[in-house]
């Protein structure tokens, strides 16, 4: 599926989900290629997740096609 239909402007306080239902956070921001998340209620894990891996919005969840481990590997923005 295309990036292409999704409303970026929409998923701005949405839930961020990976591959198994992974808990990616909530999207903070939209840049121009990559989608801003944050997680944790204490620990607050960000992650820089390219636009080019969400899937699909359904409305309440932004998809991506990454796994958590990846995405903790990968596109998590260290402190």
């Amino acid at each position: 599926m295309s990036t292409n239909n999704i409303n970026w402007t929409e998923v701005v306080k949405k839930e961020a989900r990976g591959l198994n239902d992974a808990d990616l956070g909530e999207v903070q921001e939209i840049q121009q290629e990559f989608v801003i998340t944050k997680a944790g209620i204490v620990d607050k894990e960000v992650y820089s997740i390219p636009k080019n891996l969400a899937e699909r919005y359904d409305g309440h969840n932004l998809w991506f096609n990454v796994s958590k481990e990846d995405a903790e590997n990968l596109y998590k923005i260290k402190d």
